[in-house]
Order: structure tokens, then sequence, then C-alpha cells
């Protein structure tokens, strides 16, 4: 007697979404600050902006930027914007914070690729476990993007998952 398995995970017509696919695939740079301040504490816009026309800003050519300083000190303003006037013919993306803060803004802004309408009444499984570390942030926002459209979110792998949003059926 021949037996037949039946795989009732493709057959629950369930989607995975695999936020792995949003992760940002550039290479990250950081334009720390704290190079630039005068013994260790504060920052002189003269001697500043002599330092910023010495650097090869080749160097943050089609990389994701993080304009931070690592220090203990205070940064004016206006030292971020200068920071960031100069790259921004160069980069690809510029955002102030670290690499973490440059993941997450770069994963929202994938995440915003996606059309929640593609998903309209579909039963969702947002993968929970890969290669990378995801960022809290971006299971929020995938969260928010699609409740409007699906059927269901669930957290997990399709044979195991954490049911997250259930639409209520309307009478």
């Amino acid at each position: 007697m021949e037996t037949t398995f039946i795989n009732k995970v493709s057959e629950s017509g369930l989607i995975s979404l695999d936020l792995e696919a949003y992760y940002p695939t550039e290479e990250i740079k950081i334009f720390d600050l704290k190079d630039f301040l005068f013994m260790g504490l504060i920052l002189k816009e003269k001697d500043y902006r002599a330092a910023l026309l010495t650097i090869d800003w080749e160097i943050y050519r089609n990389k994701l930027v993080g304009i931070t300083c690592s220090a203990d000190a205070v940064i004016p303003m206006w030292a971020n914007m200068l920071a960031a006037s100069y790259l921004q013919p160069v980069a690809a993306s510029i955002v102030f914070g670290d690499e973490k803060k440059v993941i997450e803004t770069e994963m929202i802004k994938n995440l915003h690729t996606i059309h929640g309408e593609d998903y309209s009444d579909q039963r969702v499984v947002v993968k929970g476990c890969g290669e990378v570390a995801i960022p809290e942030i971006a299971y929020v926002e995938i969260t928010n993007k699609l409740m409007p459209f699906v059927k269901s979110i669930m957290y997990g792998e399709p044979c195991s998952t954490v049911p997250i949003y259930k639409k209520k059926e309307k009478l």
C-alpha cells in the first residue's frame, strides 16, 4: 500500500513574506564627527570647514552613510548639515545616526515599496527567523502596512505561526 504525503502548508494558501529581502545590501559607512573635535570636546567651525575640504568624498560613493558623533560632545546642528552637504552628491543615502539607525531607515524605505493592495484578502506569514537580524521596527512597519488589506497576519514559519491579526468578518 502506497502512502501519499500531503503538504498541508503548500495547500493552506499562506503567503510567506521574508523581511530579509528588504534588508539593505549596500555598504554602510559612518561619518563620525568625533574626528573633528578640538581636544575631543568642541567643534570649531573654521577648523571643521577646512578639514572637510581635505576629505576624499569618493570613499562614500554609492554607500549608505550615517552621520553621527561617537564622542560625548555637544554638536551644533549646522555641523551635521554641513557634512550632509558634502555627502549628498556622492552617497546613495544619508541618515543622521549610527549603523543601526541607517539599517532601520533603509529597511523602512525598502518596505515602503510594498503595495498593500497586492496582499488583499490574503493570509500572510511574516517570516520570523533567518540569516540576518531584522530590526524590530521592520515588523511593526509591515504590520501597519498590511493590516488594512490582508485577511490575516501571522509571525513565524508556515508550519508554526503565531497569530497577529485577523480581519473581522462583516455581517
